[in-house]
């Protein structure tokens, strides 16, 4: 076989193949071109999924002539004005998408820049470039691509449905939108408007809530934190949920790299280690962040779509996604989501207004149990109070010990103590949940969910003071385990001590516990360890327990907090809901479970009718 050059629409077919991976591909191409135009306004329509037409129309530059017919040539752009491939300022640069569009497909491309006194159009089919043509025409560009692949109908075969294929095409669309909510977009197909967002009005932050309200739903705006930290000339911003407020998918998860959407694992890694201790391992938060940095602390050319990207520092930008998350979350204290109580209420009217007999409702899908749900939002009312009680407490005595020195010295039942965020504990039921009456409404805490952060959260402190307390066992309790659970803890007896559990080899198959960490109280010692000896069987025998302290810590809290069935007194209830005020993270448990339900007084009024 001789080496010979191929024809330039076999070129243009192979870059496709690359590029143009199916009509969603050439939805976003088409669409970045017009942001990059300075468009304000970008319509999308569809037909069969993109297969039979695709329409893109934007009201920004528009071409001459003479650009027109050079636009479809391969690597032709006006994107590298001084042809530096560090300092990219724009969405495209390479000049591919269009001819390799063009290559595949019936393409036409009617422009007029501003102040020309006619619009320009060519039309393209699989390769064939027709003439330049003056024609009517409004200022910007519509490009209109017909039977896309027509001329690689193998390609076609890989298709999947036309509603996947639009679906493809609207994700893509809505990661742009989010990344520039100054642009009005629409996108529709053969017969409905599936996405239109207006041009957001006032400050970046408010823009962007706004947009990512209208496209991650209310819900999302009404649990989002803002996030908003720089270092080293890097800047992150956007908004993240709060850990209640999760799914079962990270498919609610953006990244945006200097307004371009990517999909990176470096992102997916520092935001499950920003979440680490606060959600389950099968749960993902919801969120949207923008990391803006200098041009040349980026590579956007290391993906043919440029989905991916490469960072010159990425320990540096792991490290701030990782601390500015953590930071906030941390911030808003124990913020709980909002549609948890939404969703109980709901419980309470499918109970009080169904006709069902009692036995069909029992299974019904209305209870709180089922806490990951999302129905509509309440107002979160009750997030913005807590702020007061976050800054750290003088003393070094246990914090639900300070809290009832200073608040239950009063009085039990005092109106002073509906004024706290959490309120007044008003009584226990089921020896699992306490009541508390707050000025506009009444708070549900799961006890033993609420302890366990508090234990968790002040075991992480201590152990980063090196000063956890111990308790010496007056009897040391005998654990039997399997021989390699066994052989599994004491390899790690030095690292557990410093955690304040101190055991060793009895035997074989065996450990002696003769000193536990003094916060856990009388717990299950024999749970604990049959508890830490399967973590530590999932764990990497090459990390230190250090490197995860969170599951680790998790463990521990789980057994030596207050346990579901214990009766407390007031005073023990009003102590566990000041502490709660003052600790981080508190609104959620060690697994992501809410601690806590808001209800509204004006919600329960409407449910007897006296609104």
């Amino acid at each position: 076989m001789t080496l010979r050059r191929l024809p330039e629409n076999i070129v243009n077919q192979i870059a496709a193949g690359e590029v143009v991976e199916r009509p969603a591909s050439a939805v976003k191409e088409l669409v970045e071109n017009a942001i990059d135009a300075g468009a304000t306004k970008i319509d999308v329509v569809m037909r069969n999924g993109g297969r039979s037409l695709i329409t893109v129309t934007d009201n920004g530059a528009g071409m001459t002539a003479d650009e027109l017919m050079l636009s479809f040539e391969r690597h032709a752009t006006s994107k590298l004005p001084d042809d530096d491939l560090v300092f990219i300022q724009n969405l495209g640069f390479r000049g591919e998408a269009i001819p390799s569009i063009a290559s595949v497909s019936r393409m036409t491309i009617t422009t007029r820049p501003e102040k020309a006194k006619n619009a320009w159009s060519r039309t393209v089919e699989g390769g064939r470039h027709g003439p330049v043509e003056p024609v009517g025409g409004t200022e910007g560009t519509r490009v209109e691509v017909r039977d896309i692949f027509f001329a690689t109908p193998a390609r076609l075969k890989f298709l999947k449905t036309e509603r996947a294929e639009f679906g493809a095409a609207l994700d893509a669309l809505r990661r742009l939108a989010m990344a520039y909510p100054s642009i009005a977009f629409t996108i529709a197909d053969d017969s409905r408007v599936a996405l239109r967002v207006n041009a957001a009005q006032g400050d970046l932050f408010e823009a962007w809530l706004d947009r990512l309200s209208a496209i991650m739903g209310r819900d999302f705006a009404n649990n989002a934190i803002k996030i908003d930290a720089e270092r080293d000339g890097i800047r992150l911003a956007g908004y993240a949920g709060v850990p209640t407020f999760n799914r079962g998918n990270a498919a609610m998860q953006f990244m945006f790299v200097n307004g371009r959407p990517v999909r990176d694992k470096l992102f997916t890694g520092a935001v499950r280690g920003a979440y680490m201790d606060l959600l389950a391992r099968n749960r993902h938060p919801l969120l949207a962040l923008f990391l803006e940095l200098p041009p040349d602390q980026v590579d956007v050319n290391v993906h043919p779509a440029k989905a991916e990207v490469r960072f010159r520092d990425s320990g540096g930008v792991r490290g701030l996604i990782v601390g500015a998350l953590r930071h906030a979350l941390a911030e808003h204290g124990h913020r709980a989501s909002s549609t948890i109580s939404g969703q109980a209420l709901g419980a309470f009217r499918n109970e009080t207004m169904s006709p069902l007999p009692l036995q069909s409702r029992a299974g019904g899908s209305g209870g709180w149990g089922r806490w990951n749900e999302m129905p509509a939002a309440i107002s979160p009312g009750l997030a913005e109070e807590n702020s007061a009680y976050q800054a750290p407490l003088a003393s070094d005595s246990p914090p639900m010990a300070r809290a009832a020195d200073s608040s239950m010295g009063k009085s039990s039942s005092g109106p002073q103590l509906e004024q706290y965020p959490l309120g007044a504990a008003r009584s226990q039921l089921h020896e699992t949940y306490i009541v508390a009456q707050t000025t506009n409404g009444l708070i549900l805490v799961d006890q033993h969910a609420a302890h366990e952060r508090l234990v968790m959260e002040r075991m992480k402190k201590q152990l980063a003071e090196k000063r956890v307390a111990r308790q010496m066992l007056l009897l040391p309790e005998v654990v039997e385990l399997e021989e390699v659970a066994a052989g599994r803890l004491a390899e790690r007896a030095e690292e557990l001590a410093e955690m304040g559990l101190v055991l060793e080899p009895f035997g074989i198959g065996a450990v002696v516990v003769r000193e536990t960490p003094a916060m856990l109280g009388d717990c299950n010692i024999k749970g604990l360890v049959q508890d830490l000896a399967d973590d530590l069987g999932e764990l990497d025998t090459a990390l230190a327990l250090k490197d995860r302290l969170d599951d680790v810590c998790a463990t521990m809290a789980c057994h030596g907090s207050v346990r579901a069935g214990r009766r407390l007194s007031i005073d023990e209830m009003n102590a566990l809901l000041r502490e709660m005020e003052i600790t981080p993270h508190s609104g959620q448990c060690n697994h992501g479970r809410p601690t806590y339900v808001e209800l509204q007084l004006s919600d329960i009024e409407k449910l007897f009718g006296r609104r």
